[in-house]
């Protein structure tokens, strides 16, 4: 891995404090009656997931208010990061987004309980520097369920 391919690890945790945040915003949302509202925000994030899913955290729209607005005004990092764990940690939420929407159709408490669980993951994240989806991800490799690209 090339150092054009490695990332700073601060990025992703900026990007999942802003993730908190937002899906906070949904949960409250929610719990206040104002569906719909809620729905849209979530939805929103999905997108926000799917951008750092398919694209790459590189591409990824928090990790470039990192990259403009706080890495400039950091040292830089004491070591990089591998970009695969954190992207594939962007599926796992577009994942929990997609099924708390769909099943918020049918049971709207699933849109805070969906909210909640990527709340509690991106506070472990952005907080203790914990990332569930890198987790898995690695797991998923250490089984040989997946390759390392």
């Amino acid at each position: 891995m090339t150092d054009t391919q490695s990332i700073d690890p601060r990025g992703p945790r900026v990007s999942a404090g802003i993730t908190a945040v937002v899906v906070l915003v949904v949960i409250a949302l929610a719990l206040a009656g104002l569906f719909w509202p809620a729905v849209i925000l979530f939805a929103l994030q999905g997108v926000v997931f799917a951008v750092g899913a398919f694209a790459g955290v590189q591409r990824h729209p928090y990790g470039l208010v990192f990259r403009k607005l706080i890495r400039p005004r950091l040292k830089p990092p004491l070591e990089l990061e591998d970009p695969k764990p954190p992207t594939f940690a962007q599926g796992v939420g577009l994942f929990v987004t997609v099924v708390g929407l769909g099943l918020s159709l049918i049971v709207p408490l699933a849109l805070p309980i969906a909210a909640a669980a990527a709340f509690v993951a991106a506070f472990l994240n952005s907080v203790f520097d914990y990332c569930l989806g890198c987790q898995i991800y690695l797991l998923l490799v250490r089984i040989k369920a997946i390759r390392p690209a």
